[in-house]
């Protein structure tokens, strides 16, 4: 009756949409922009509100429209998984987008989301540029504009990140471009085209990324302002390398002064010209916000030089990812000072975004929505010294752990060979030479964790492939679990505890986990026949990619399991 319902509502919000004379085309924005921020949770919304300016999360609120209760219904949320759902509208069950990266049982090794070995870099280093999107099994929104037009729309990815690039755009998209850090260019692979385009190469002879880091990182407002962080130096933060403390000024110039530790050699494609890389450490502006700011600089530039929105019935397609929200909030965590100035600019930044939109397409000409990848747990230092629930577990003493214990069960041998994502790859070739089940064993391994601190609870691979929930953890471990690359026992954390990847040292923060913090993101609606208004009905973030294309009237991505949301389409 529910799905009846929600088509009657669906059907009853086109008519008005398409209601025209004939021979006249289906009315579609000129310009659809996705924005994506790394790591932000839904209270950074809220939380800095008396601080934003009028023109960025405070115009996109007042004048568009809100889902309060927008989730992620799957785990893990990590930038991989939460960019390849948000485009395709499909978990990682469907586009196998199971992590950042995954144990590859086939090569025996780790292998990278979106690492493509068949292809070469355009414009960048070699480490940087073999990226593709041959990883995700299922089309993207701007995969289906595409096709709906006949690929004349131009879709287009950008971020600092490969990933949050690469994966919004999709597999036809027309180009996607993300940041080397070895000499602080914008770069491609032969994936998407031979060479750059000349507006490219432009861009990145301007050298902005040695620009912004010319000057010290000092806070936006006077310091004694940010009376919603906590205090500038408390032991939680990770300092860059090079600080004695993690407190403002930071020294960009100083810090940037020595290079990266290893250069990888650049390579360029036939009759290109390629910056040569840089002796300074340009990959430092990703963890400051002014790897936001060169993001949206290059967001302007391309839709100026791709002239996007501009062609009469043809809608265009940007997907814009802001990274150093995400590397800010790892090194310093949720309360920082750090974090707060990086939201503070993020609004300038996203305020100059929405005004060049309205000047290249006219103002309501174009669709836009805004929402994240995932959102990050308090620092545990930070929980800890208000006596509020923490804790941290290392993937590497949690391996060994299991390694001994199966040693001294069933002998010698390397019984573990990975240990990601929360989740334990077993030796499956070891258990059938030594007569044992697969599924047993994993029963086994799952208690064996169980008990260790910070555990929830654990769940086996065949649990996931025989089983089926509606709802809860199990629910979310299901919707992430894809047989192929997932593991055989996925481990669940208690709330506030989190991977620490320096343990037993614990530092800023992280994510992946399927806690409200994780979970609970932003999702806004903004611009062509969007209505001011909010709503508190629970939405899932798999829904976008069905909303845009119901926008759009075309067909949603392949492996879509969202569906419409329609009180933003009334």
């Amino acid at each position: 009756m529910k799905k009846i319902f929600l088509f009657a509502l669906t059907a009853l919000v086109a008519v008005p949409a398409l209601a025209q004379k004939a021979g006249q085309p289906v009315p579609r924005p000129k310009l659809v922009v996705g924005i994506v921020v790394d790591q932000m949770r839904y209270d950074y919304l809220y939380r800095y509100w008396a601080k934003y300016g009028t023109g960025g999360f405070r115009r996109l609120l007042g004048q568009g429209f809100s889902f309060e209760s927008c989730n992620f219904n799957f785990v893990p949320t990590y930038t991989g998984p939460g960019h390849a759902s948000i485009y395709t509208g499909a978990t990682p069950a469907v586009n196998g987008i199971i992590g950042n990266n995954w144990f590859e049982r086939e090569s025996g090794r780790d292998t990278y989301v979106t690492e493509d070995k068949t292809v070469q870099p355009v414009g960048g280093s070699l480490a940087a540029g073999q990226m593709s999107p041959r990883h995700m099994l299922s089309t993207t929104i701007g995969d289906e504009l595409r096709l709906a037009t006949n690929f004349q729309s131009k879709v287009i990815g950008l971020s600092m990140k490969d990933r949050g690039s690469i994966l919004p755009a999709g597999h036809a998209a027309t180009a996607a471009y993300w940041y080397d850090g070895t000499n602080g260019a914008f770069t491609t692979s032969t994936f998407y085209m031979p060479q750059l385009p000349g507006w490219v190469a432009a861009f990145n002879q301007q050298e902005r990324a040695a620009q912004y880091l010319s000057k010290p990182w000092e806070t936006l407002l006077p310091l004694a302002q940010y009376t919603e962080s906590t205090a500038d130096d408390v032991p939680w933060e990770s300092s860059f390398r090079g600080e004695k403390t993690p407190t403002f000024p930071h020294d960009l110039p100083s810090l940037s002064a020595a290079p990266p530790a290893a250069v990888t050699a650049l390579t360029t494609a036939a009759g290109e010209t390629t910056p040569k890389a840089s002796p300074r450490n340009l990959d430092l502006i990703r963890s400051t916000p002014f790897g936001n700011s060169l993001t949206a600089d290059f967001a302007l530039e391309t839709l100026r030089a791709e002239q996007l929105g501009q062609r009469p019935g043809i809608t265009d397609m940007l997907a814009v990812s802001f990274s150093s929200t995400d590397y800010v909030g790892h090194q310093f965590g949720p309360n920082s000072v750090e974090a707060q100035d990086t939201y503070l600019r993020l609004d300038r930044d996203l305020a100059r975004l929405l005004s060049a939109i309205d000047k290249a397409v006219g103002k309501g000409n174009a669709l836009v929505f805004l929402t994240a990848d995932h959102g990050a747990a308090n620092a545990v230092g930070f929980l800890q010294e208000h006596r509020l629930p923490a804790g941290g577990v290392g993937n590497i003493s949690m391996r060994d752990s299991v390694q001994l214990a199966l040693t001294r069960r069933h002998g010698p041998g390397k019984w573990v060979l990975d240990f990601g994502n929360l989740q334990v790859y077993l030796n499956r070739p070891l258990l059938a030479k030594k007569g044992l089940d697969l599924a047993k064993t994993q029963a086994e391994v799952a208690a064996l964790l169980l008990p260790l601190p910070g555990v929830a609870q654990t769940r086996t691979a065949t649990d996931l492939q025989n089983a089926h929930w509606s709802e809860g953890q199990g629910m979310l471990q299901e919707n992430g679990f894809f047989a192929p690359r997932s593991g055989d026992v996925l481990v669940t954390l208690l709330p506030g505890w989190l991977e620490a990847y320096s343990y037993p040292v614990i530092k800023g923060t992280t994510h992946g986990t399927t806690w409200a913090y994780d979970t609970h993101v932003p999702l806004l609606f903004w611009g062509w026949r969007v209505k001011h208004g909010e709503s508190a009905t629970p939405v899932r973030v798999v829904d976008i990619a069905a909303t845009v294309a119901r926008f759009l009237h075309i067909q949603e991505p392949s492996g879509s399991s969202g569906v419409p949301l329609v009180e933003v389409l009334k």
